[in-house]
């Protein structure tokens, strides 16, 4: 029997630190996935008190390594590479690169993460650039929006990489079968959009990949598409705006069900519909931002993540680790010959870094 994935949390990472990713660990141990909590370790060992009540199973693989740094969420990223070395955030990559660890689960400081996993843990082989997959949720499977953040600026063959990367994710990890893959722009035409978008496009439809052509904003949650591919500024600002109409919505719903004895009264019948609505739009059931593209698995999540959203996020790196998406990736990268072997300039590279 195969030994379960190994997953580092970064236990001072995000608004509320041990407070909550103690707890989301100890869960996932409970999963069956092998944990190592990285950061102060008598804050560690205090929560664990805490969440280790006597009657649970105190026999968990639950590993502790002290780190006696943190990056702050307004850190410049390469401030703290260079200045914090013992940073909890390094000290998670280190363990991922020495092979303790398949993988890392962060809300802290996401510039710093993406940049540590970069360049500590490395790119797996034929990956030009690594970009952050945002799961959503729709009223059918969940879309991957890739990138959402990672690169602000892309070319055309690195979208054409990230919709590959994703194309994975959602098929080896979401279990989608065959997914319908599209690439955002402003119109659903073919000759819609600037240069780098026109230029993807040609690539995408000349892959193995399901591509369905361009799509628009207000695709993006209908559930006719499971991925979306954009450069992360684009999809960072989508995203946003994402989470935002979300929470809008939600206050304003709340506000008017509180209105007056007759939506109280309605409310009573409709908590069952709006339980399964709210958990529909609910981030917390995905966790967080895979790193596509790097090596082992690197998780990102909000810094506002609570127990359920970092739990959820250590089982989706387990998973991502015991699907072996990485290979996956590699396989398909190189089935796309050109795909796998541009350099930096937009040439074929002669060297490639290794798996």
């Amino acid at each position: 029997m195969p030994n379960p994935p190994r997953i580092v949390v970064d236990a001072m990472g995000g608004d509320f630190g041990p407070r909550i990713n103690v707890p989301a660990a100890v869960t996932a141990a409970e999963r069956g996935v092998d944990i190592i909590l990285v950061g102060d370790e008598d804050a560690i060992r205090a929560e664990l008190d805490k969440t280790r009540a006597p009657d649970r199973d105190r026999n968990l693989s639950i590993d502790i390594v002290h780190a006696p740094e943190v990056v702050g969420m307004e850190e410049k990223p390469s401030d703290a590479l260079r200045k914090k070395k013992d940073s909890s955030i390094m000290v998670c990559c280190r363990l991922v690169k020495q092979g303790r660890a398949d993988g890392l689960v962060s809300a802290g400081n996401s510039g710093a993460t993406v940049a540590a996993a970069m360049f500590t843990i490395g790119r797996i082989r034929g990956v030009e650039r690594p970009a952050l997959a945002g799961i959503m949720p729709t009223e059918k499977d969940p879309i991957v929006l890739i990138d959402v953040g990672a690169n602000v600026d892309s070319k055309p063959f690195h979208l054409a990489q990230y919709g590959l990367m994703a194309d994975v994710l959602a098929t080896h990890v979401l279990r989608i079968p065959r997914p319908r893959v599209g690439l955002l722009s402003i119109g659903e035409e073919e000759g819609k959009g600037n240069t780098v978008t026109k230029e993807a496009f040609d690539l995408l439809k000349g892959s193995h990949l399901n591509f369905i052509g361009n799509v628009e904003g207000r695709d993006i949650f209908t559930g006719e598409v499971n991925v979306i591919v954009c450069d992360g500024f684009v999809g960072n600002v989508a995203l946003k705006v994402s989470e935002g109409v979300a929470k809008s919505f939600g206050k304003i719903l709340k506000g008017e069900l509180k209105r007056d004895f007759i939506s109280k009264l309605g409310t009573l019948f409709l908590l069952p519909t709006l339980t399964r609505f709210a958990r529909t739009l609910d981030y917390a059931e995905y966790g967080g931002a895979p790193l596509l593209g790097v090596k082992g698995s690197t998780i990102v999540c909000h810094g506002a993540s609570n127990v359920k959203a970092i739990t959820s996020a250590i089982m989706m790196g387990a998973r991502y680790v015991r699907n072996k998406a990485n290979d996956h990736i590699i396989e398909l990268l190189e089935a796309h010959g050109d795909l796998s072997r541009y350099g930096r300039s937009g040439r074929k590279n002669k060297k490639s870094e290794s798996s």
